[in-house]
């Protein structure tokens, strides 16, 4: 039995190709092949999307402007893009290549089920509202179609949009979801019934994890893993390492945090690094879900500053876990550092909702049978 799984797996983004291979591997513990569809957009493709990128900026005037953009942006887009390519290989296995839903309609994978994994796949895209492809859009009506921990990636959108998307989704034999506000979102479309399961990183438990990681970790310090622009975020890092005497640590999978002074900057760490940054640090400030989410499986202490658009995915996991106290609203309260989270509560908890998705998830690849 073979499952095809589509996800972004090759974006530049360590917890997309950490649950990419956590999904993969979920699903050959139960027994089944497990391809993940290798489909690359051109603007996720490290060698087009500086062509795809320029025609949204200023320099898109004239083929000398054009040409200068590339020249400056296409080396840190290759740089990036190799990295995560040299990650995924050995990594997961994966299909062949398509660029576009025209190839993958035209000669889709051989799969007794194709599944919508985990990941914001059903939300904005690009300069797309979302991409079908990301619904299994390219499927035939006999194919088995599934969901796994999908999620939208935010919560409001236009009622074109949410017409559009409801059609898509009537071809799913089972959906499940990552976040409560997808729940909320599904139900109201009325297409069956959605339950919600754990992101597939949270299907392995840390001892799993802590086998990618080097023994010679560094620890003792204090980790700022930042994906969105926030620059209040770096300064409560800054402010919290200086009252503690810790060293600081930032980790980035792009250029642009490369600039902070006084702290160690870890640029482009390997799987094996960044899980062992995040596992060995004294506390973690991050607004990234997935940072959130092996903060908590490795029981790190940690604090959560909440991206602007897409907090959803980073509150549903601490509702889920009750640690909705580790938000840090207040840049001038450093109260959560010294506020230990009980791990003993969070891992019991935990391990019901990781035997609960794995049912779910066992059941839902049955189908077939």
């Amino acid at each position: 039995m073979k499952v095809a799984v589509i996800t972004r797996h090759s974006i530049f983004n360590y917890g997309s190709l950490l649950q990419t291979i956590a999904t993969q591997t979920s699903i050959e513990n139960l027994g089944y092949d497990c391809e993940i569809i290798d489909y690359q957009r051109d603007d996720e493709n490290y060698r087009k999307i500086a062509d795809v990128l320029v025609k949204r900026t200023v320099w898109n005037k004239n083929f000398v402007s054009r040409m200068v953009y590339r020249g400056i942006q296409s080396p840190k887009f290759w740089i990036m893009g190799r990295h995560f390519e040299k990650l995924r290989n050995g990594a997961i296995k994966t299909t062949r290549t398509y660029r576009s839903f025209y190839e993958l309609k035209r000669d889709k994978p051989n799969a007794d089920i194709f599944m919508t994994g985990s990941d914001q796949v059903w939300g904005p895209i690009g300069d797309d509202v979302y991409d079908p492809v990301y619904f299994l859009d390219f499927a035939e009506k006999e194919d088995i179609c599934v969901s796994y921990a999908t999620s939208f990636g935010k919560t409001e959108f236009t009622d074109e949009v949410l017409c559009q998307v409801k059609k898509l989704l009537w071809k799913y034999n089972i959906i499940t979801v990552r976040e409560k506000s997808a729940v909320d979102i599904i139900d109201k479309m009325n297409v069956g019934p959605v339950t919600q399961v754990l992101d597939p990183t949270l299907l392995h438990d840390s001892v799993y994890w802590s086998k990618m990681v080097y023994d010679d970790m560094p620890k003792d310090y204090i980790l700022i893993y930042q994906l969105h622009s926030n620059p209040r975020m770096l300064e409560y890092a800054y402010e919290l390492a200086a009252r503690t005497g810790l060293k600081l640590v930032s980790m980035s999978s792009t250029a642009q945090h490369l600039a902070h002074s006084g702290s160690k900057h870890i640029f482009l760490p390997s799987l094996s690094e960044w899980l062992g940054y995040i596992k060995n640090a004294r506390f973690v400030i991050t607004d990234s879900f997935h940072g959130t989410a092996f903060a908590i499986n490795f029981n790190t202490q940690f604090a959560n500053i909440l991206p602007e658009g897409t907090s959803t995915r980073n509150q549903s996991i601490l509702e889920l876990t009750g640690l909705t106290n580790r938000i840090v609203t207040d840049y001038h309260d450093f109260s959560v550092y010294d506020s230990q989270i009980d791990y003993y509560r969070v891992n019991k908890l935990i391990q019901e909702k990781r035997e609960a998705s794995i049912k779910v998830l066992e059941k839902m690849l049955a189908i077939r049978k």
